[in-house]
């Protein structure tokens, strides 16, 4: 089980993002803004972090950067998930240290999948980018 992180402003999407992560064995934080999705990671570290782009108070890219810029938490893997389309946006986004990058709308499925491949990934790679042991 893993704790996960979700900033989104959008109830209903993050309410199906929760559902759909705690029914295979996550326990899911869901907040509002990148604000509070900073406090929270200041109180305890996720093992991954869902973000929207377009958040109030502080964007998604906002609260990326910010976190990337800690070494405590910038090896956190950060999945943007946002109606932002544009090539210039995704690379933007993985370019200030998104791992992933999915646009809405997107199935529960496919971002469970993503979510337990880049949690397996972590667990075959310690802090500082050696790996620990075979992913075969």
């Amino acid at each position: 089980m893993a704790y996960i992180l979700v900033a989104d402003d959008d109830e209903i999407l993050a309410e199906m993002v929760r559902h759909r992560l705690a029914t295979v064995g996550h326990e899911v934080m869901v907040v509002e803004d990148g604000e509070e999705a900073l406090r929270c990671v200041a109180q305890r570290l996720p093992d991954a972090i869902l973000l929207d782009w377009m958040m109030p108070i502080r964007s998604g890219m906002e609260t990326l950067v910010e976190l990337k810029s800690h070494p405590q938490r910038c090896h956190v893997p950060v999945v943007m998930m946002t109606s932002r389309r544009s090539q210039t946006d995704v690379l933007a986004a993985l370019r200030a240290g998104a791992t992933d990058y999915m646009t809405k709308p997107f199935s529960p499925e496919d971002l469970a999948l993503r979510i337990e491949g880049l949690l397996e990934r972590k667990r075959h790679v310690s802090e500082d980018g050696a790996v620990r042991q075979s992913l075969h």
